[in-house]
């Protein structure tokens, strides 16, 4: 019998820790099925900050390496650097970029540094115990806005995709979703265009991935994912927000 769905060999056969429903798996998958087509898993490093997703090291099947919270984007400048050859990743949840790491991400983008990030924004703090991140939309529960995130006290939703296109050493800056198999399938384009980029070496390029987090949010899985199309993406449009040619 031919087999038509298998486990990419980019990624390996240690099981996700992440809970049921969250959907930091099926982003996994993604990456690891580009990093396999397009054959640079002997190439590619990964860099995996503090969160949800910091043991991602163990699920990506090529080399890894660990940064402090919020610090990817400056570690994985350096390894790019030192190794301008390698493909470089980080890995990172909205907790730490759009929060503890945003001076990181901002002057990465700023400077063109040559690397892919993969960003999830599911508007929680995920590993902590669900408080209210930098995204957390208005009005929104968390276990620090008990009463729902209100703008007077606490800001509104930072758009961390539409700050960075504004940035000259910005590439490819897109916002895509993991809700349903269509936007799955558009996600994995992205994905997949984003790594090309670094190939072609052109300059920073980030995919924000729109994800749920039935736990935090207190939904069912399927529930969540209804949540995220219903409430997420309204604040949080899906677009392409910068598709240049980079800085050679």
């Amino acid at each position: 019998m031919e087999t038509i769905f298998k486990r990419t060999n980019g990624l390996t056969e240690i099981p996700f820790h992440y809970c049921p429903g969250c959907t930091h798996g099926i982003v996994h998958r993604l990456v690891g099925e580009v990093l396999e087509e397009l054959d640079i898993l002997d190439k590619a490093i990964a860099v995996a900050p503090v969160g949800c997703s910091v043991f991602a090291y163990n699920y990506f099947n090529c080399d890894a390496h660990e940064a402090a919270h919020g610090r990817a984007p400056a570690v994985a400048t350096g390894i790019k650097r030192v190794l301008p050859d390698n493909i470089v990743f980080t890995y990172q949840g909205d907790g730490d970029l759009a929060s503890i790491g945003t001076a990181e991400i901002v002057h990465a983008a700023m400077r063109g540094e040559k690397i892919t990030v993969i960003f999830i924004n599911n508007a929680i703090y995920g590993m902590t115990g669900g408080q209210m991140a930098p995204t957390t939309l208005a009005g929104q529960k968390a276990t620090t806005a008990p009463y729902g995130r209100d703008p007077e006290h606490c800001g509104y939703p930072i758009r961390m995709s539409e700050m960075l296109s504004t940035l000259d050493g910005a590439c490819y800056i897109e916002r895509v979703s993991v809700h349903n198999p269509a936007h799955i399938r558009k996600a994995k384009k992205a994905i997949k265009k984003a790594f090309q980029n670094q190939i072609d070496k052109k300059g920073f390029s980030m995919i924000e991935v729109l994800s749920s987090c039935p736990t935090n949010w207190g939904l069912a899985p399927k529930e969540a994912l209804d949540w995220l199309e219903t409430n997420m993406i309204p604040y949080y449009p899906l677009n392409v927000f910068k598709d240049t040619e980079g800085v050679k």
